[in-house]
């Protein structure tokens, strides 16, 4: 018996989501393991890990190490970042 599309997107999906730089201050951590339920974009898992901080922040993604838009989708398994523009002098 196969599950209806609806079925396969209500399960749990493990992400390992990190943070560089002055997020990983601003958290007090460097990284931590996520359940994310069914289909969600950097933008879900940012809105869940990040404390009320705004995205507007000029904050950065990635995806399993590519830069990654808002709106990248988010897959079982995968690596997410966040970190803040890099400056250079």
């Amino acid at each position: 018996m196969t599950q209806s599309n609806s079925q396969m997107y209500e399960e749990t999906m493990p992400i390992k989501v990190l943070y560089f730089a002055s997020l990983k201050e601003l958290f007090g951590r460097s990284e931590q393991q996520l359940s994310i339920d069914g289909l969600s974009t950097v933008e879900d898992v940012w809105r869940r890990v990040s404390e009320g901080y705004d995205v507007s922040q000029q904050v950065l993604y990635s995806i399993n190490q590519e830069y990654a838009q808002a709106d990248s989708l988010v897959k079982s398994g995968d690596e997410v970042a966040f970190f803040p523009p890099v400056t250079g002098g």
